[in-house]
């Protein structure tokens, strides 16, 4: 219908012409209350932000000569933040002649062996300068 009649069907039920779909050939429109209408839409916004889970990732760092009581403590740490829904950055920090040697692998190694029930892995352990990192995501 034209504009001028739709406008004049909106005033006299003391209601607003709203423009719901301005794209569509030709435009979509409603005679609502303006004010109701804001607040149905804010209101459906923040049941969906409700809803939502946001995945934060959390970084454990490690060093190649870890003691076997720390590396417990670093597995049920993964274990707490991968029971939460977060992913886990396990990063492996080398000093010196130690990015030689494949023992910062054989830990992240390990790591995955014992948690391997738990999780899939998001990025293969990779070198980047002086620290290797691989991320983890719950299963």
């Amino acid at each position: 219908m034209p504009i001028k009649q739709a406008l004049e069907l909106a005033a006299e039920a003391d209601l607003d012409l709203i423009e719901i779909s301005p794209q569509a050939t030709p435009p979509v429109c409603k005679i609502l209350d303006y004010g109701k209408y804001k607040y149905e839409v804010q209101k459906r916004k923040n049941e969906a932000k409700k809803n939502q889970k946001i995945v934060e990732t959390k970084e454990l760092k490690l060093r190649p000569m870890i003691d076997t009581h720390d590396y417990e403590v670093k597995i049920k740490q993964a274990k707490k933040f991968l029971s939460q829904g977060n992913k886990v950055k396990f990063t492996m920090r080398f000093k010196g002649r130690e990015a030689a040697s494949d023992m910062g692998a054989k830990v992240l190694q390990n790591i995955l062996d014992d948690l391997e029930s738990l999780i899939k892995v998001d990025s293969e352990p990779k070198m980047e300068g002086r620290q290797m990192v691989m991320i983890v995501s719950p299963n």
